[in-house]
């Protein structure tokens, strides 16, 4: 069955004129074509209609993304050629199945970190990038060294929001990360054009969550954030089960509608044996410019309700303000372009409450199969 449907159209584009292209693209690491390292499978040509797949083995997911974005590129410069589809895949000998032994405890793929955090909620728009970065910066603020991974690949909006600028750097075979603000980034935001769609499913999605721990070069970190994109899907799965996280902060508003989500959250972190921290309410309330009466926009309340419900403290309460999504915006947090701000204040209180936390839970993290 056609690929493509019934297209008939003729183009000049030949297979040998799109390896010959494709072989102008090397792997950095190994300094060969991708053609001869014999990435370049299943290449399907129909009419104007070209598709292959990439079929990568160990390279870095950043370095991934860069050959794909390169890939389809260059086959789409070519005369005739008016669609390109590019497939990722997996060479046969990362798709062979491993036989793994039952129980085995996860590898240890960022020793030198002390604690992880991994900001999530149970559905988008909450706020949980911007809760993300200002708790980042405030652990960063109490003299801790302090990293953070954006693990949302479809949304990664961690650059943005940091002032982030620049390309992360490779030494010794492995990724440095960007500083900002005395922060340690990592983001395929930093590898993929401003407004390119990542397409990828599950397995993907879980080579880059491991690449981002095990090929970049951390060093020494006090804690080490992880924002998690919404929902319960294949990032949250990966994460919970190659590191044995220090807890999870669950970022709810106090509406229901977050609510519901949100409880689809714990309960999944929870399934798979990952501490909850506790829960920030997000959004709280606005206090009014001219009159100083709060407002609470989304309802009231909502971040204690689910806390109390699943037995976990509520840990902060940020206040809704049209100069937190400024901040955001302009890549300067609201803790550093207002530090003595309302909302500076509850995230420094928000970082204090995670670091107590953190200290009083059991020192015997669970054993993620």
């Amino acid at each position: 069955m056609s690929l493509f449907g019934k297209e008939k159209e003729r183009t000049s584009a030949t297979q040998e004129t799109i390896l010959g292209a494709l072989r102008s693209i090397e792997d950095p690491a190994v300094h060969k074509d991708i053609v001869s390292l014999g990435l370049v499978q299943d290449l399907v040509i129909q009419g104007g209609h070209v598709a292959f797949t990439l079929a990568f083995s160990t390279q870095p997911a950043p370095v991934k993304v860069e050959l794909h974005r390169r890939a389809r590129k260059v086959v789409s410069q070519l005369p005739g050629v008016t669609e390109v589809k590019v497939k990722m895949g997996t060479g046969a000998q990362a798709a062979r199945p491993q036989q793994a032994a039952p129980h085995m405890p996860p590898p240890n793929f960022i020793p030198d970190v002390r604690h992880t955090i991994a900001v999530s909620s149970g559905k988008g728009g909450v706020g949980k990038s911007t809760v993300a970065v200002n708790l980042s910066l405030a652990l960063r603020q109490t003299g801790a060294t302090v990293g953070l991974v954006d693990v949302d690949v479809y949304g990664p909006d961690i650059p943005l929001m940091m002032g982030a600028r620049g390309r992360p750097g490779m030494f010794d075979n492995r990724i440095i990360p960007v500083e900002t603000h005395g922060v340690k980034l990592i983001s395929i935001g930093f590898f993929v054009a401003e407004g390119e769609a990542i397409v990828w499913r599950g397995p993907m999605i879980d080579s880059a969550v491991k690449q981002f721990l095990k090929d970049v070069n951390w060093g020494e970190l006090d804690y080490l954030v992880f924002d998690m994109p919404p929902g319960t899907g294949d990032a949250q799965l990966s994460l919970s089960q190659v590191i044995p996280l220090s807890g999870a902060l669950i970022v709810t508003t106090p509406q229901d509608v977050a609510l519901l989500d949100v409880r689809k959250a714990i309960a999944m972190f929870r399934k798979m044996n990952v501490p909850i921290l506790g829960v920030v309410e997000n959004m709280s309330a606005l206090t009014c410019p001219h009159c100083g009466e709060k407002i609470s926009i989304f309802g009231e309340g909502g971040g204690q309700r689910v806390a109390d419900e699943f037995g976990v403290p509520l840990l902060g309460q940020i206040p809704l303000d049209p100069e937190t999504r400024k901040g955001g915006d302009a890549g300067l947090p609201i803790l550093l372009g207002l530090p003595d701000s309302s909302q500076a204040e509850a995230f420094r209180k928000l970082a204090g409450a995670v670091i107590s936390r953190i200290n009083v839970m059991p020192a015997q993290l669970p054993t993620i199969g």
